[in-house]
């Protein structure tokens, strides 16, 4: 494992963090926007984190201390996916051979946390919405497992900073642009089923019935609640981090030209999530997983292709 320190790297690390927040407000307003209203401030997050920050939680008396540490795994682990991430070129704070699988590993532990946490209340309601959840993130760990496979192919890596800043990086940009194309569709399907986002799930819906992951942090309250939202944000930030690295090589010569348009790619990627919720209905529930294996589909495609184009 790499432990050289980088200053650049680490405030790199620093501004994603505490830019996460922000970006959620972007949807948001995009959303204000296509309803004709004005919509909430732009650090809306920010006052919420705060608010529950100050206030203190409420405990069933039917739980025990696996609800409590439910929301600290999974803050930790999303925080610690950032750790990884090479945000606009600038190598990780921490990198090695195979943290890419470990990446994903830690995404399903804060996960199993989260679902445990659930199950922990004793709430039906809370089970239902476990159970949705790890059936459709199965799902998208189908894809995400054949992207990695795929990039390992095109790449030769098994490093998530090698992807993006290797001799062979993967972009939209690059020879494999056709398989990077299908990548990036089944990609953002992904994001919109991990962060549960319309058309998979509505994060603005309040009926028991139809929610999953809202459903599961239902018992959640104060600083715990706080802890779940800012792993939340910090996932979806990855996501779409993921997302802008294949549309844009950040390659320029210029570490501050990167890292403006970097952040520009990312704005637009959140904009599109409001896009789409403000055009799109959520799905029926027995339509979900036909969406979200088409993501699948697309990876498996991909990578046929490369058993045949490339050597």
């Amino acid at each position: 494992m790499d432990f050289t320190f980088s200053l650049a790297s680490f405030l790199s690390f620093l501004v994603a963090v505490a830019l996460a927040p922000l970006f959620m407000g972007v949807i948001l307003k995009v959303k204000a926007f296509f309803a004709g209203k004005q919509g909430p401030p732009w650090l809306i997050k920010y006052y919420t984190l705060i608010k529950l920050l100050r206030k203190g939680s409420v405990y069933s008396t039917s739980t025990t201390f696996v609800f409590k540490l439910g929301p600290i795994v999974s803050f930790v682990t999303a925080l610690m996916l950032l750790l990884f991430f090479p945000f606009a070129g600038l190598p990780p704070v921490l990198s090695f051979h195979g943290d890419v699988v470990i990446l994903f590993y830690l995404l399903g532990l804060g996960r199993f946390f989260t679902v445990l946490a659930a199950l922990d209340t004793a709430s039906p309601f809370e089970g239902m919405g476990a159970a949705r959840e790890v059936f459709f993130s199965a799902l998208a760990e189908a894809t995400i497992f054949v992207i990695i496979a795929l990039f390992f192919r095109l790449s030769g890596s098994l490093s998530f900073a090698e992807y993006f800043t290797g001799v062979h990086a993967v972009n939209l940009w690059s020879e494999s642009a056709a398989l990077i194309f299908l990548v990036l569709i089944a990609l953002f399907i992904v994001l919109l089923t991990e962060n549960s986002r319309v058309p998979v799930d509505d994060p603005a819906t309040h009926l028991e019935l139809t929610m999953i992951h809202e459903v599961m942090i239902l018992d959640h309250s104060g600083p715990d609640l706080a802890l779940i939202e800012m792993g939340a944000f910090f996932k979806m930030l990855f996501y779409s981090s993921f997302v802008s690295c294949l549309l844009f090589p950040f390659h320029t010569g210029t570490p501050l030209f990167n890292v403006i348009i970097f952040y520009i790619i990312m704005t637009l990627v959140y904009a599109t999530v409001g896009l789409i919720e403000s055009i799109t209905a959520r799905y029926k529930m027995d339509m979900v997983p036909n969406f979200i294996l088409t993501s699948f589909a697309l990876v498996f495609f991909a990578i046929i292709l490369t058993m045949e184009f490339v050597q």
